[in-house]
């Protein structure tokens, strides 16, 4: 099985490869920004004259190589690899924009997500034991050795805080995963739990943000007492950029932790397609479903369910896991998220989050069963599935068939 890894090492940069590494971002930076400009331009002007050409990706990269030399010769001092991977990216934020994927592209902010990425061309760079050779920079000390052993395809420097950071994918091949065991699981992911299992267990998240958010309180409220630039304001600024790192670290191994565990215990896991972004708007709860990870979580356990060999089945987002009873069949007919217990008609009182958990399990189990799989474990079976289940009245019992009970 063919599979692409991508593996994250710390670089160990000298100071004058780290004032290289400053420019090499600045670049990247200042070309994603130009070409968004630029298309938003010619954007503009092709709605007000249709014979003119509507922008692409491949034409502002052609325009850019065309001006740089004369307009900005600055350029010329990083691999001219940067600035068009910069454009590229853009392209592809485009794309997840018109596929409704994602919003529209903005501005990138200095000192915000700086990166830059090498493609693998003749020469672009290569790694010697603890060391990665990258153009015009020259050999890097890294942390840790490359741990995959396949094709790198590329290699993007990112400066997180004040820490320097390369992320390699590599393409490699793998045997295909045989699973021992048939186990399936229910997951649901909840405010006031993070995950609940359809089998009883609950696990709490690290609530990284909140342990901190006093101090990141403190720090932000001495920042903005700063003059913006000066090296105080700085120093400061550095102090709360390594406190959200910390945060971030804190709840990505968690997340890792979390989703490994499942993929490597449960063939089958059923899980519900929750509108992040709709609950983010919530004010009161969007600082808990950051603190969880919701996407993140779902992202991870989706691809190493493939690498593992399990299967996840995704509930559509208008499936009324929490509201139908896991004992009978009934749907309830309001369930505010304030309601954290109910008792169903027929008698069973239910936990909200395990009864979800109960009916996502329930949900994936007969998907599998329907399109004639074998449950869990067949060679090569790792594979997303989207259950498609359309909004319903509360009259309607059509979307509870599955149950067996209509």
């Amino acid at each position: 099985m063919r599979v692409i890894l991508t593996h994250k090492i710390e670089l160990r940069p000298t100071v004058a490869q780290e004032a290289l590494l400053r420019e090499a971002v600045g670049v990247a930076r200042f070309a994603y920004n130009w070409a968004l400009a630029e298309w938003k331009r010619q954007y503009e002007a092709w709605k007000a004259d249709p014979t003119l050409p509507k922008p692409t990706e491949a034409a502002l990269r052609r325009q850019l190589n065309a001006i740089k030399r004369k307009e900005f010769p600055w350029m010329l001092r990083v691999p001219k690899r940067i600035p068009q991977q910069a454009i590229k990216n853009l392209g592809d934020a485009f794309r997840r924009f018109f596929r409704k994927e994602a919003g529209y592209p903005t501005f990138k902010k200095k000192g915000l997500h700086d990166s830059a990425r090498f493609d693998n061309g003749p020469g672009t760079f290569q790694f010697d034991g603890k060391r990665i050779k990258l153009p015009v920079i020259g050999w890097i000390k890294i942390r840790e050795p490359l741990r995959f052993l396949g094709k790198p395809l590329s290699a993007t420097v990112r400066r997180v805080a004040d820490r320097w950071f390369v992320a390699v994918p590599v393409e490699m091949e793998i045997p295909d995963p045989v699973r021992e065991s048939q186990a399936a699981v229910g997951v649901d992911l909840g405010v006031s739990t993070a995950v609940t299992l359809s089998n009883g267990m609950k696990l709490e998240g690290p609530k990284a943000l909140r342990r901190y958010l006093e101090k990141l309180q403190r720090l932000s409220r001495a920042l903005s007492r700063k003059v913006k630039g000066s090296s105080n304001w700085r120093k400061w600024a550095m102090k709360l950029a390594r406190l959200h790192a910390r945060i971030a670290n804190i709840r990505q191994d968690w997340l890792h932790k979390t989703t490994t565990w499942l993929v490597r215990n449960f063939s089958l896991l059923g899980l519900e397609d929750l509108n992040v972004r709709g609950m983010l708007a919530n004010g009161k709860l969007a600082r808990h479903i950051a603190d969880i990870g919701m996407s993140e979580f779902r992202r991870q356990l989706q691809y190493k369910a493939k690498l593992y060999g399990a299967k996840v089945i995704v509930a559509d987002r208008w499936f009324p896991s929490s509201k139908i009873c896991s004992a009978c069949g009934a749907l309830a007919e309001k369930m505010p998220l304030a309601v954290r217990e109910w008792t169903c008609a027929c008698g069973a009182r239910h936990d909200r989050d395990l009864n979800a958990a109960k009916n996502l399990e329930r949900l994936a189990l007969t998907t599998v069963s329907c399109t004639g799989s074998n449950a869990c474990g067949e060679e090569g079976s790792g594979f997303d599935l989207r259950i498609e289940v359309k909004p319903a009245s509360l009259k309607q019992e059509s979307n509870l068939s599955y149950l067996g009970r209509v």
